[in-house]
Parts: structure tokens; sequence; C-alpha cells
């Protein structure tokens, strides 16, 4: 069981404020940067990954560490780093999050039959295309990088190590699970993933129920994302 999150409700909302126009301001800066008004010339996919990662990913790690400090909390005891039992939450992480794996999969084939019926092509994430289109070594193993440590770990820290318990300890445990899930499915703004994510955000939460530590959510989320990028990877041709 999730152990009780003091988390003060204007703290929360001061954070996700900050948050949101920090992702706001990335994608304005990315927009002026591949515009005609650009001073300079960038590979626009590599510039949207790059400032995309540093305005929600990198920005969040600065936000929380505030977040924490205001409620007079560490790393450690605010999201149950130190929890007993580390070893068998690890162990169940990774069991979760290959067990996972083909009903995600399911899922967006899915969806991508779903929008083939309406005539309507299934989107592909712009980091995949430029995963698929990129020849360079340097960039795959950043986008792997991203992928696979910096993504799970920022993403968790905000959906459910503060956004769900903040909701929960309100009085609405199902506003916070289905909430978060459909907040974090939908922030990936792809709708053939929609699916597969909201999937994903409800066994990771769920997880963190189980294990109060929110180590195996992340081992979860990062156990999936290295799954996809594999295959990703295999099929782009890389060795």
């Amino acid at each position: 069981m999730l152990s009780e999150k003091q988390w003060m409700p204007d703290v929360v909302v001061r954070f996700m404020v900050a948050l949101f126009t920090s992702i706001f301001l990335g994608v304005l800066l990315v927009s002026w940067l591949n515009s005609e008004y650009s001073p300079l010339a960038f590979d626009p996919k590599l510039v949207a990954l790059v400032i995309g990662t540093a305005s929600f990913h990198g920005m969040t790690f600065l936000f929380v560490d505030r977040f924490l400090r205001e409620h007079g909390t560490s790393w450690v005891r605010g999201f149950g780093f130190g929890a007993p039992r580390l070893a068998r939450s690890l162990v169940l992480a990774v069991l979760v999050g290959v067990a996972s794996l083909p009903i995600a999969l399911s899922l967006g084939g899915l969806s991508a039959r779903i929008m083939s019926s309406f005539n309507i092509a299934p989107e592909v994430q712009d980091t995949v295309k430029t995963l698929q289109e990129t020849g360079s070594m340097e960039t795959r193993i950043l986008i792997g990088l991203l992928a696979v440590g910096v993504a799970p770990f920022a993403e968790e820290v905000v959906f459910r190590g503060i956004l769900y318990p903040a909701l929960k300890q309100q009085g609405y445990p199902k506003l916070a699970l289905w909430g978060t899930a459909l907040l974090f499915a939908t922030m990936h703004f792809n709708v053939t993933l929609f699916l597969p994510l909201f999937f994903l955000a409800v066994i990771l939460t769920l997880l963190y129920e189980t294990t109060d530590n929110l180590l195996a959510p992340i081992v979860t989320h990062g156990v999936f994302n290295l799954a996809n990028f594999y295959w990703l990877v295999s099929r782009s041709g890389a060795s």
C-alpha cells in the first residue's frame, strides 16, 4: 500500500504550472529555430528532441528538487527510494515490464487498425522518426539514453510520484488513477500510442501502490522503453 504523501495542493499547482510553462516555451523555441527567421541552421528533428527533452525532462529535475525542499523532504523519503524489500520490488518491476509488452503491442496494433478503418494513417512519434532516419550512431545512443534512462525517471516522478498521490489524498482515488493515466497518454501527443500508453500508466500506478517505491515503476517504464528502442533499432538495420 502506498504510504501517505503530504503534498501541499498549492505547491503541486505551482509545480505543474512551472512545468507546463517550460514545455510551452520549449515548443515556441523549437518553432522559432525551425522557422525562416532562425539565425542558425539546425536539423529540425534533432532540435525538437534536444529542446523538448530539456524543457520537460530536464526542467523536471530542477522543479522537483524545489518541490521537495518546500515540503522539507528528500528524494529518497519523498518517493520511497529507501523502502524495504528493494530487491523484490525491482524483480517485480522487471517481470511486470516484460509481461506488459505483448499487451501494449496488441493495443497499439488495435489502435492502428481502428485508425486505418477510418482512412487515417497511424502516427509515428518524432523521436521514432529521428531514430529511423538518422545514420549517426551518436544520435542513436543519445536517443537510447533519453528513452531508457531520463524519460522514465522524470515522467514517473511527475505522474506517479507527485500527481497521483496529490489527487488521491484529496479524496479522489479513482480520478487519481484514471486521470493521471489519461494525462500521461495524452501528453505523448500520439493517437496511435494512446491506448498502450494509457494501459502502461495504469500498470505503473498499481505497481507504485504495491511496492511503495517509485523505483519500481521507473524500472518497468525503462524496460518497456528499452524493448521498444531495441525493436526500432533492429528494424532500422542498426548493427
